[in-house]
């Protein structure tokens, strides 16, 4: 087991984790961009036809919760899927970011109960 994956299943979302791969990390002054790609493993729902990888839709750009002072912003390109024999092109459903936010759930979360908190 890699213990650079357990500290980042600390740090990210677990899902990230679990089904995407980091492809590339970049650290400016106070900003953290960390770059994922969806994994190429077949849908579990669409498991009973026959389907291909078609290509990433265009890269989504979410907030996460800081690290160390810096901003984290998490750069995800989820994979299309194309059905073979009805030629359709499916993908996960995934619920990665906050209604409304550009945020991670968990991050929306944090600051809406820090917010109440507050009040």
């Amino acid at each position: 087991m890699d213990p650079y994956i357990d500290l980042l299943k600390v740090l990210l979302p677990e899902l990230l984790i679990t089904h995407f791969n980091i492809t590339r990390h970049e650290i400016e002054a106070d900003v953290l961009h960390l770059h994922f790609e969806e994994k190429k493993d077949v849908p579990r729902e669409f498991s009973s036809g026959v389907i291909i990888s078609h290509g990433f839709h265009k890269a989504i750009t979410i907030q996460d919760f800081p690290v160390r002072g810096k901003k984290v912003y998490l750069h995800i390109k989820r994979r299309r899927w194309l059905d073979k024999n009805t030629k359709e092109v499916v993908q996960r459903d995934w619920n990665l970011v906050a209604q409304g936010t550009r945020m991670t759930v968990e991050f929306a979360a944090f600051l809406k109960v820090l917010n109440n908190y507050q009040s």
